[in-house]
């Protein structure tokens, strides 16, 4: 591509951004509203709309805690990422004889498919199959750890450290309910993980060192009732466990009802608050909030007539409001009570900016500006594609012309000057002759006259 071609699309880009921006939305006062969360007991909580990332409702959010097994929703993430579900993994003697607590009893030596060591992390928090699974994919634990704690930064988490895999109490082992949202939410993205961690029983088959199944249950009272049925929630759909002496319990749960996906996540609280902090939390949330689709709700943005501006030839819109985005605002308040403002954070080649919503000074979601696709046409005062193509047909004419063809031409235009110039020497000379052509009549009449008088003359001598 020519670099005019690609300054043509870089220019129609930034008119059709342009263009978008051309009605600017009247900022609209919202109201401060926002409705009052429940009471909880737990110190530490936060409600956040996943879809969005939205919070709802936060409680010591960006306090520092003790994280416990849910550690392993990180743990989990980064296996998934970094290894097949069909891969091997060896019980090494660092992963049997280092860890203690939870676990499904491994041996030295066991082999399991990445897949069952998963299931085992997330649904009977196994801490020896989060030591395997940190070996296998890290290469040594320091390592994996090194690797959790780049995804926590690039998640942007700002008060976590991880020393393990698996949770187990160290007081340089610690993260933040908000931090842990971001975790929880990032693995929720992933198809795979949202399987496993809404399992609620599972059977890993007789293995290399045990010749009976082992049969594992979801420990997470709101999704399955593993000791009892008065905690379980029925739109929960996955979560993770943690309880240790010093970190207390902790919950991440996943709960998901007309189009709004939540997660909870309480810290350092004591059983039952956990389970009944979460479903007051999810209730509040489903009672109080609603979703609306901004491309079907927004009309201070007319993206139909981005391009269609004089010299851009009446082209269909450049660019468009991506059709999956959402915001969240409580059920007393219109999509038009949310302000919203363009930025262009993360422009990349397929997105040109974004729209964001805010309500109650809070973020409440946002779209992006994507470019449709249609294909740029050439504008009026930029021809130079047209003229490349004239230039290769004059070329290709130029090649036909046979020089034969050329010495014709000249040869015929040469005898048409003769004829010509012979023409006109006859014409300025027609009367003279004319005369002389008379003159020679004359003479050749008289010479038959005399020639025949001649002739008469002979006879009569006869």
């Amino acid at each position: 591509m020519s670099r005019g071609i690609k300054w043509k699309k870089i220019i129609c880009m930034m008119l059709s951004a342009l263009c978008l921006l051309q009605m600017q939305p009247t900022e609209v006062s919202a109201a401060d509203y926002w409705p009052e969360g429940p009471e909880v007991q737990s110190p530490a909580v936060i409600l956040m709309e996943m879809s969005t990332g939205t919070v709802l409702y936060e409680k010591n959010a960006d306090e520092q805690h003790y994280p416990a097994s849910i550690t392993k929703i990180m743990t989990t993430l980064l296996a998934l990422e970094n290894s097949e579900l069909d891969e091997i993994v060896t019980f090494s003697d660092e992963a049997i004889d280092n860890t203690e607590g939870s676990g499904i009893s491994r041996d030295y030596g066991e082999q399991m498919t990445m897949e069952q060591c998963l299931y085992a992390v997330m649904l009977s928090s196994a801490n020896e199959c989060a030591y395997a699974v940190a070996e296998h994919v890290g290469g040594t634990v320091d390592h994996f750890v090194e690797m959790m704690n780049e995804k926590a930064a690039e998640l942007g988490c700002t008060n976590t450290h991880f020393v393990n895999p698996h949770g187990l109490f160290d007081e340089n082992h610690y993260t933040s309910a908000h931090d842990m949202a971001l975790i929880a939410k990032a693995a929720y993205e992933n198809e795979t993980f949202r399987i496993i961690t809404g399992t609620a029983r599972y059977t890993i088959p007789p293995t290399n060192k045990h010749d009976e199944q082992t049969d594992l249950q979801n420990h997470n009272e709101m999704l399955y009732p593993w000791q009892t049925l008065k905690y379980r929630y029925e739109y929960c759909t996955g979560g993770k466990t943690g309880y240790t002496n010093v970190a207390r319990s902790t919950l991440v749960t996943y709960a998901e009802k007309d189009g709004m996906s939540l997660v909870c996540v309480v810290m350092q609280t004591e059983s039952p608050n956990q389970w009944i902090d979460s479903t007051d939390l999810f209730n509040y949330a489903f009672d109080n909030f609603q979703m609306f689709n901004i491309a079907d709700n927004e009309t201070r943005y007319d993206t139909s007539e981005a391009v269609e501006v004089g010299a851009l030839n009446n082209n269909k819109a450049f660019v468009d409001i991506d059709r999956d985005a959402v915001i969240v605002l409580p059920k007393t308040t219109e999509f038009s009570d949310a302000t919203s403002q363009i930025v262009y954070d993360d422009i990349d080649q397929s997105v040109v900016g974004s729209i964001t919503y805010t309500y109650a000074g809070r973020e409440v979601g946002r779209a992006d500006i994507i470019k449709t696709g249609v294909e740029i046409e050439g504008f009026v005062f930029d021809n130079e594609k047209d003229m490349e193509l004239e230039t290769e047909e004059q070329e290709k004419s130029t090649v036909r012309i046979k020089p034969l063809t050329i010495i014709l031409i000249v040869l015929g235009i040469v005898a048409a000057v003769v004829l010509g110039f012979a023409i006109k020497v006859v014409a300025d000379n027609y009367y003279i002759i004319r005369h002389n052509m008379e003159v020679k009549k004359s003479r050749r009449e008289q010479f038959k006259k005399v020639k025949t008088k001649n002739r008469h003359r002979r006879r009569r001598r006869r």
